[in-house]
């Protein structure tokens, strides 16, 4: 098998994988262009509305607790096929609901799905690829993510012509996508470090044969043994080792600035925010559409960024330049500006997000976790993200009550700026290095 062989097949194997980040991103998605109808159907005030759309963030807090149990027990391959099958039954849920209560349990249930391929999707790309692909193939999650948003937005707008039902429609698709996730993951291999850790080193050779030469397979073999030989003990206790410790901490901060930034609220709640400057309905699912679409292609020059120019630089951009659009943001709120200026700047922040901040993080958290611990402390740093996008989301249509639409964006800027000085201080550059070679240079031994 030659390069170009070994590269098509682990760039098909992170696609399939990656597929958990579409459904990730339409039901991400999805609920900016039902809220309008699910306001009508529910009678939801402020905080009813910040429930309903965070209900999925705690969905995701279980999933990330039940996924890392089940990766680390049954493999990654297990975990992913689980988290499709759920996302296949809420969506069909949710789409049947008749009551409040019921939707909320049924969105809950989605986000279950949604947090163990938050979790396992790009876990799973970065211990199936070679390093220098690595930040790329795990980009592809993101890439994913963005065209389900994209692909939902598009269909959303489409369907909200038939009514007051309309939402039905627009959660019941997500069963398509969720049937050929499952179908796609039955043909994935395992990883390879899960199958070295369960003591299957056979095939866990079998599987690196199809990834690079004799000469990458012998030495990954040997640093995956090599990085596993480590005292057995409780995962709890592992994670909060001394030596581990700074990493794990990287790795809950950036997880928690990348929601508490505050752009989820203008993927979530862009109605709320053109409606705050008069835009007709049409308009706010169209701008749904325009953001998806910018989205789209920034995330797809951070899969080249993220080697070009590494994942520090990327995080301190994003996070600065985000401060400054925030500001202006807010300001051109406040004093009433049109549909379109306020449009033109939502766009900025969102290629600043989905080139930098966006992928990134999920890339960061992928790497700087040694073998022997990466389930447990990826669970815990995206348990801490999933707990910040629910405080993000419920908080954003209370805050937006009381001190105006533009209120919440003065305070995201704030976030955005003590974010960018922790990376500047806190964040090593991973670009180009094993992941065995990232625990020697960042653990504490």
């Amino acid at each position: 098998m030659g390069k170009t062989s070994f590269s098509s097949y682990i760039i098909g194997v992170s696609f399939i994988s990656a597929l958990g980040g579409y459904l990730f991103g339409f039901d991400f998605a999805v609920i900016s262009g039902a809220l309008p109808f699910l306001r009508q159907a529910f009678g939801l005030n402020a905080w009813w509305e910040g429930f309903l759309t965070g209900s999925l963030a705690l969905g995701c807090i279980t999933g990330c607790l039940l996924a890392g149990n089940i990766a680390e027990r049954f493999g990654r391959r297990p975990g992913l096929m689980l988290s499709a099958l759920i996302f296949a039954v809420s969506s069909l849920g949710m789409a049947m609901s008749p009551s409040l209560t019921v939707f909320i349990i049924m969105r809950f249930a989605a986000g279950v799905g949604v947090g163990m391929a938050s979790m396992l999707s790009p876990m799973y790309i970065a211990e199936i690829s070679p390093a220098s692909m690595r930040g790329r193939n795990v980009s592809i999650n993101q890439l994913t993510i963005v065209i389900g948003i994209l692909v939902t937005n598009l269909i959303n707008y489409k369907l909200a012509d038939l009514g007051p039902e309309s939402w039905r429609w627009m959660f019941g698709l997500g069963f398509i996508p969720s049937v050929l996730f499952l179908l796609g993951v039955i043909w994935l291999p395992e990883s390879p470090r899960w199958l070295v850790k369960a003591g299957k080193a056979d095939e866990a050779e079998a599987v690196l044969k199809k990834t690079g030469t004799e000469a990458y397979v012998k030495k990954t073999m040997t640093d995956i043994s090599l990085s596993l030989a480590v005292p057995a003990g409780s995962s709890v206790r592992a994670i909060f080792h001394k030596g581990v410790r700074p990493a794990v901490f990287v790795g809950i901060v950036l997880a928690v600035f990348q929601q508490l930034c505050g752009i989820n609220v203008v993927f979530n709640y862009t109605s709320t925010i053109f409606q705050s400057v008069g835009a007709s309905l049409d308009r706010q699912l169209f701008e749904t559409i325009a953001i998806g679409c910018v989205n789209l292609v920034f995330t797809v020059l951070a899969m080249w960024l993220v080697e070009k120019l590494g994942r520090r630089p990327l995080m301190l951009i994003g996070s600065l330049g985000l401060c400054i659009v925030y500001v202006l943001l807010a300001t051109l709120l406040k004093n009433q500006a049109t549909a379109a200026l306020i449009s033109a700047i939502v766009l900025l922040a969102i290629g600043l997000y989905s080139s930098s901040l966006a992928p990134v993080t999920w890339v960061l958290i992928s790497e700087i976790f040694p073998n022997h611990i990466r389930t447990a402390a990826s669970s815990v740093a995206i348990v801490a993200l999933w707990g910040a996008y629910f405080i993000l989301a419920f908080t954003f249509p209370v805050l937006a009550e009381e001190l105006g639409t533009y209120g919440p964006f003065y305070l995201y800027a704030c976030i955005c700026l003590l974010g960018f000085l922790y990376v500047k201080g806190k964040v090593k550059e991973t670009k180009g290095q094993t992941l065995e070679a990232l625990e020697h240079n960042l653990i504490r031994h």
